[in-house]
């Protein structure tokens, strides 16, 4: 049995549609309630699915300390947690981009003052600025981090930016792309040694619907 950490939300949405192609039994997520854990048998012969639903950040944890192989997890928090493991397939879906962005017009780069960033993911914001050798403040925010630069708290942000609608509605505009962000399967690094046929043959499956959904 193969065990797979899947992120709740958006991405389990795609990836059900996806395992399915691939064969596997996934009517017990169909009415799932409150249930966690589910048995996923495969229709054509191999090795089974057993599938965890977590959040994306539980996800990396479970593949890394070995609880399950393999996880379906967004490039955003793999750039910000980082870990031990093998990144392994971009599955092509759950498409949007990390971005620097604050207020319309407004020329961020302009001058040598002090610069403050709002933001959800601190650590790929720190990378980003290292490389441009910039350094600015980072202030961590849970929630709309949108506020920030209107409130003055911030001169930019550095968020996940999908239509930038959102920027739009509230006056702000993208200064510069970060990085490119889509859903990612990554394995255990003691499961691609002790699992190496099964997890092939898992993973020829995957990227056979990948293509094929391109």
């Amino acid at each position: 049995m193969i065990k797979l950490a899947l992120t709740k939300g958006r991405i389990e949405k795609k990836a059900i549609e996806i395992l399915r192609c691939c064969g596997y039994d996934m009517s017990d997520l169909d009415d799932k309630g409150r249930k966690l854990l589910f048995n996923c048998p495969s229709n054509n012969g191999d090795d089974d699915l057993q599938i965890v639903l977590a959040k994306a950040a539980d996800v990396i944890t479970y593949v890394e300390h070995g609880t399950c192989d393999v996880g379906f997890v967004g490039r955003d928090t793999i750039m910000e947690m980082g870990g031990d493991f093998y990144e392994v397939i971009d599955l092509n879906f759950g498409i949007c981009r990390f971005a620097l962005a604050g207020i319309k017009d407004k020329d961020f780069y302009a001058g040598y003052g002090h610069k403050v960033i709002a933001t959800k993911y601190p650590n790929v914001t720190k990378k980003f600025f290292a490389a441009k050798d910039i350094d600015c403040e980072i202030v961590k925010i849970e929630g709309s981090v949108e506020l920030a630069p209107i409130l003055g708290l911030a001169d930019a942000i550095v968020d996940i930016v999908e239509t930038g609608a959102t920027l739009k509605e509230n006056g702000l505009d993208v200064y510069e792309d970060v990085a490119y962000i889509s859903a990612r399967c990554i394995a255990n690094s003691a499961a691609i040694k002790l699992k190496n046929c099964e997890l092939n043959k898992f993973f020829k499956k995957i990227e056979a619907e990948v293509q094929a959904s391109k």
